[in-house]
Parts: C-alpha cells; structure tokens; sequence
C-alpha cells in the first residue's frame, strides 16, 4: 500500500520532471562547437578538411595525417553568451509581475587540445580532447517563468585517441574511440503554496561515462586541394541521478535513471587553394539532434513511474564559407561565416533554451613566432535570426499544473578564442604531393 501511495503521488508530481530539460549552448541545442581557434577563424568553414590544423580531428579524424612529425595544438575559448525571456500576454496573471529573466546568460571558458605523432611515413597516432556539450544559464531566482526553469548547467568532457593510415598520395583514413563523461544540474520553482514568492527549488542531477566513435576520410588528388569527411557516432548514457524535491514533497525525492543518446555528427570540408598564400575553405554539418525524442525519468526504487523530458529536437545544419591569406611568411589572416538551421523552433523552445536560426561572423589570424611555435586568435559573434516567440503550458509538451507563460526571447554571443601550436623534434617535410601549403 505504501508503494502504491508513493507511486501515485510521484505520477501526480511528474509534470515537474517534464520541465527539467536540458538547454542549449553554441552548436545548436546543447552543443559545443568551439574545439579549434584556427577553425574559429573561418566560422569553421573547411574543418573537417584541415583548416582547424590538429584539432581538426575533432570533426575528421583523418585530418591527422595532414601533420608531419609530433605536433600538439591547445585551445582556450571564452563564450560570453547574452539571451532575455520578456513575458509577454498570455502569462499567468499570478506569474506575470515578477517579470522577465533578466541576462540569463553566464560567461564559460572552454579549453580544448589535440596532439599527433607520425610514426612511419603512413601511419599516425594522435588524440583530441574537449566539451562536445555543455550550457550554464541562470535567470533571476523570482520571475515568470521560474516553475520552468530556474538555472541549468550541462558539463561534458570526451577523449578521443586516433589513428591514421595513409593509404596512398590521395587518399587518407582513421578512427578512434570516443570516451565521454556528462553531467547535468536543473532547477526550477515548485511552489508550495497559491504564492509565487515561495518557491523553493526542486532538482534533477545526474552523471555518466559513455563510449562511442569517430572515421573519417581525407583526399588530396592534387597540390591545393583537400576534401573531408568525417563522423562522430551518437554516445549511449546510462545516466544515474537524484530528483530532489523540497519542504514537504521531500519525502517524494529518489534516485533516478535516464537513457540519453547524444546526437551523430556528420561534417564535410572543402579547401581549395586559389594562390600560393590564400585559400578557400567549405563547410557543412548535420547533427542528428532528432534522435534524442523524449528522454524517459525513472525512479530506480519504484521502478514503475516514469516521466519524459520532451526535448523533442529537430536536426541540427550548418552552411560555412571561410578563407585565410598568408599576410607575410609569419602572419595568417582568416575571415568567415556561417549560417546554422537550429533544432530550437516555436514547437520546442523553453525557458532554458530560448534558441533559433543563427549567424556566426569569425575573423582570426595567426602569428608564426618560430619553426616550433605558431600563436592563434579568433572572434566570433553569433546573433539569432527567425521567430523568438516562447510558450508553455496547457496543451504544450512543457507544462507545469497548466500555469501559462508566453515571452518574447532575444540572444547572442560574442567569443574570443586563443591557442598556440608546437612542433617538437625538427620539423618534419611534408610527404609529398603536400596537400595544403598553409603557414601554421
């Protein structure tokens, strides 16, 4: 009976957990694109055909064999994202003078790496390392739409050891494993009373360790030019957590368990050299953001009440164009940009992830300090363009005790990325046809 009692009054507090979502950061829905500062220079046009250098790898492994010798490349990338929620007509009356979000962006710095080593003239080893994922959002604790969401924070970190094989002059392959670890925090109000203003926080927290893969492709038919295709399969997480509820509903609070299938990433690059000292680069990704659907909650003691975090994403795409020229025999200038069709429309935004159609507009460059040493800088600002109208509730896949809220949403993002790369040993020649002349 008291199982019974409990699972009754879990079901009647599930529309909670129905608004516990993940939010979204750089890359559409919750990903993380800012893996290279030489790739951000171009809003990453050509990555997965060379223009990231190493840390290209994280797109197409097989970029790897671009770099002769030992090579490492570090990146650090600081994300100043801005976005309001403003309440509009159709907010609940009880909700709606509490008033908007205020700036519910937060400032992250992102570090991200890749080393490769040239073992024989056609085989190299290497890994790339990063946030594929992540968001930190955070309103004002009293307002609106805070039985929604009141902060969310999504980490993530993957490790991704590569080999490369040269199969010929043209043509170059690799693969690797994908080691990944997430975790999530989200909080939102539950009111204990009729009162906004008492309304203490209820959570949903959980971590995992995940495995998945990266391929891919490179071809060089001749002197000047580098197509590449590369893939990174979808991660499985068994995520293990608590949902935490407060005063009263405590006694409600328990372990939990969800499945959660990161999305597939598919990238394509063309680099054409158009003079000795300039280049043209081409970018397309698609992200399969679709496969996450609703995410299923599961009280690991009950075991038979469930709820679903109704994410409900559509496919993620980005067009880039992108090239760079060789200022001087030490100086690198890039320009780019990008357009990204977001998986956040009307039918899926919220409060954590007021997202839609974006512009990415990226200028770099890169300073030859020595034959070992080459200093990286990039800026990107990112502005959204399309419909920003919110709502939630009644008849809405996000909807707490049907209380309304409607909003009008803004956002962008400026980031500022700096790296460096480092040959050790003597630099090593390029295996001859050189695919690419660039001054890395």
């Amino acid at each position: 009976m008291a199982m019974t009692i409990r699972n009754a009054a879990l079901a009647g507090i599930s529309t909670v957990l129905l608004t516990l979502t993940a939010g979204g950061a750089l890359a559409g829905a919750f990903g993380i694109r800012e893996q290279s500062t030489l790739a951000e220079g171009q809003a990453f046009a050509g990555a997965a055909s060379g223009s990231g250098g190493v840390s290209s790898m994280f797109w197409n492994p097989a970029t790897i064999t671009m770099n002769p010798g030992w090579v490492s490349e570090q990146n650090l990338s600081f994300i100043n994202l801005s976005s309001k929620i403003t309440p509009t007509d159709g907010t609940s009356p009880l909700f709606a003078p509490l008033g908007g979000s205020g700036d519910i962006g937060q400032g992250a710095v992102i570090p991200a790496g890749a080393t490769s080593y040239q073992l024989t003239d056609r085989l190299w080893i290497g890994i790339q390392s990063g946030a594929p994922f992540g968001l930190v959002t955070k309103p004002r604790d009293d307002w609106a739409g805070e039985v929604y969401g009141r902060s969310s924070r999504i980490f993530s970190l993957s490790f991704n050891p590569t080999i490369g094989f040269k199969v010929n002059e043209w043509l170059s392959i690799a693969a690797g494993p994908n080691i990944e670890y997430f975790r999530l925090t989200l909080r939102q109000a539950f009111p204990l009373s009729f009162s906004p203003l008492i309304a203490p926080n209820a959570s949903l927290k959980g971590e995992s360790w995940g495995v998945g893969f990266t391929a891919g492709v490179l071809i060089t038919p001749w002197a000047g030019t580098a197509l590449g295709v590369g893939y990174r399969s979808s991660v499985h997480h068994d995520i293990e957590g608590a949902f935490l509820l407060p005063g009263p509903a405590a006694f409600l609070s328990q372990q939990v368990t969800a499945n959660l299938n990161t999305p597939e990433k598919l990238s394509v690059g063309l680099t054409q050299a158009v003079s000795p000292v300039a280049r043209v680069n081409l970018g397309f990704e698609w992200d399969n953001w679709s496969r996450l659907g609703d995410v299923g909650i599961v009280g690991r003691t009950t075991g038979g009440i469930a709820t679903t975090l109704p994410l409900n994403y559509k496919d993620g795409y980005t067009y880039s164009v992108g090239g760079e020229y060789d200022w001087s025999p030490a100086l690198t200038v890039r320009a780019g940009l990008a357009y990204e069709q977001s998986p956040i429309d009307f039918s899926n935004r919220s409060v954590r992830l007021p997202d839609s159609d974006r512009f990415n507009v990226s200028l770099g460059g890169s300073y030859r300090w020595s034959e070992k040493l080459t200093l990286n800088i990039a800026y990107s600002h990112l502005f959204l363009v399309g419909d920003s109208k919110l709502l939630a509730g009644p008849g809405r896949d996000y909807n707490f005790r049907d209380i309304p809220f409607a909003a009008d949403t803004s956002g962008s993002a400026d980031i500022v990325s700096v790296g460096f790369r480092y040959v050790f040993g003597t630099p090593a020649a390029p295996i001859a046809p050189a695919p690419l002349v660039r001054k890395f």
